[in-house]
């Protein structure tokens, strides 16, 4: 579809997803990145400050508190998140090291919560942010006990690199999704960011991933064998909750069910 033929909301929501989390851009920038036409970018930015989903500061904008507020809304982040947060606190005290929750959108892992400290590792995971499935330990455990036209999808499409470790031949990372199956954990090597390894866990629901937990530690201190029995645990124990929860509490709105 041409930008010219976009509805008022195509529009807006253009927008809004040309911002990255926590960063402010110029009129010339969303211009930019959306590809309207400069008055058009300028209409559509004002009238979302006019709704609070953005928030202007000289001639800068950013999302904004009502967008915020909104979000918080989500049936996801009441049902899932609620649940898996005590299960993550006792990873972090277990472990002292940034926890991870996310769920699988198309190819990518989205972060529904992270739990850090005061000295956490550089990571490019954020809350509401997302990342390649291929690339990352959470999106490896969400992606293995996919049914095979999940992994024939995604794993036909051209798999992005974010590090020299990142994993792009489609033969090695199936053989990763087969080990995955077999133990229940995943491991990622510094393949989104250097200097950072991750070991997560899926969670399952009738056998079906509907989410997963990991860890992430600084690579000279990545110790698989001993995280893998605390991740796995708390991955198990979050699925036996969500389990004997009504059925309609353990719903993941936008996930997509089969090859997007």
């Amino acid at each position: 579809m041409k930008r010219d033929d976009l509805s008022l909301l195509q529009r807006s929501a253009l927008v809004l997803d040309a911002f990255p989390g926590g960063t402010a851009l110029s009129l010339a920038e969303v211009t930019a990145r959306t590809g309207l036409p400069r008055s058009t970018t300028h209409r559509v930015l004002t009238g979302l400050v006019d709704l609070g989903w953005l928030a202007r500061t000289g001639s800068r904008f950013e999302l904004g508190l009502a967008l915020f507020e909104l979000g918080e809304r989500v049936g996801l982040k009441y049902r899932l998140r609620s649940a898996a947060l005590p299960f993550m606190q006792d990873l972090y005290a277990v472990t002292g090291q940034t926890v991870h929750l996310a769920v699988r959108d198309g190819r990518d892992a989205v972060y529904v919560e992270k739990i850090h400290g005061h000295a956490a590792l550089p990571l490019p995971s954020q809350i509401g942010g997302r990342l390649p499935l291929t690339c990352t330990a959470v999106g490896k455990a969400l992606l293995a006990p996919e049914e095979a036209d999940v992994h024939d999808h995604v794993l036909g499409m051209p798999l992005r690199s974010y590090t020299r470790n990142s994993i792009t031949d489609p033969a090695r990372l199936a053989r990763e999704l087969d080990a995955v199956r077999r133990t229940g954990t995943a491991i990622e090597r510094e393949e989104s960011v250097l200097g950072g390894c991750c070991l997560a866990s899926p969670v399952l629901l009738a056998g079906r991933p509907i989410a997963a937990l990991s860890v992430s530690v600084p690579t000279a201190s990545f110790e698989p064998e001993l995280l893998a029995p605390a991740v796995r645990t708390a991955a198990l124990a979050l699925g036996r909750t969500l389990s004997r929860a009504p059925a309609e509490r353990t719903e993941t709105p936008g996930r997509a069910k089969a090859a997007p």
